[in-house]
């Protein structure tokens, strides 16, 4: 297992055991220090955090299975994404607290995700395909508007542009070029997509592929030769192999 997927399973491994920690610590006062009239109040606590430590127990063991396995386990699907969405909070906080910076783990995060995608051989439709694309790919000089209409861009090849243009005509997909999370979520409602390749930093990734949730995406980081949002690059290879993933529901 690449070092990238280790960094976010050993976070939610460990806010799992930090949750299970506190209701053994409640459970505890209960048997041992709180009045009668506390007790069913704690119970019903105890009750509903014991439900959730069962799910996320079986969503982060459906994670670690696919991983291992390289199979994907469809009665445990929902259960990791629910674990993800409970345990995905309290991860980020324990890697500040452990001084793992952010974008490392939510690149990790990525990495999982990407791996669960491709362990599922989501076989769908090439017009059902979206590939959102960051404007910062777009160079600074380039005076065109292309975030209202990707048809406004002149292809000139300075930029990676033209290339995701010629992707989406070769594999009859569909491409947006999105500013922001709110432009990037109407392009999704507008487009309908089952499947979406999107590229952009960290932070808009990890966002987008819970907001999108359950539509599988395979998240690409941009390129950032020249600082953060300004002239990025992104690897064409990968963006073109997530493509024919999802055309073809396997690897190829």
């Amino acid at each position: 297992m690449k070092v990238k997927k280790r960094i976010f399973l050993g976070l939610l491994l460990t806010a799992f055991l930090l949750l299970l920690g506190i209701i053994i610590a409640v459970f505890y006062l209960y048997l041992n220090r709180l009045e009668y009239v506390y007790r069913n109040i704690l119970i019903l606590l105890i009750a509903l955090s014991t439900i959730i430590i069962i799910i996320t127990a079986l969503g982060l063991g459906g994670i670690v299975l696919t991983i291992f396995s390289a199979r994907t386990y469809p009665p445990l699907q929902s259960l990791i994404i629910i674990a993800v969405k409970i345990l995905y909070p309290v991860a980020l906080r324990l890697g500040g607290i452990l001084g793992i910076p952010k974008d490392k783990i939510k690149s990790s995060f990525i990495e999982v995700n990407n791996h669960l995608v491709l362990t599922r051989g989501v076989l769908v439709p090439p017009e059902k395909i979206l590939i959102l694309v960051p404007h910062c790919l777009q160079k600074d000089f380039c005076p065109y508007k292309i975030t209202t209409n990707i048809k406004n861009c002149h292809r000139c090849g300075k930029c990676d542009i033209d290339k995701l243009i010629s992707f989406a005509e070769k594999y009859n997909v569909n491409i947006a070029v999105v500013s922001g999370g709110s432009l990037a979520r109407r392009y999704v409602s507008e487009y309908r997509p089952r499947a979406i390749v999107a590229i952009a930093c960290e932070r808009d990734l990890t966002s987008g592929i819970q907001d999108t949730n359950p539509i599988p995406v395979i998240g690409i980081l941009n390129e950032r030769p020249e600082g953060p949002c300004f002239n990025c690059t992104v690897n064409l290879e990968r963006v073109e192999k997530a493509i024919r993933f999802f055309i073809n529901g396997k690897v190829v």
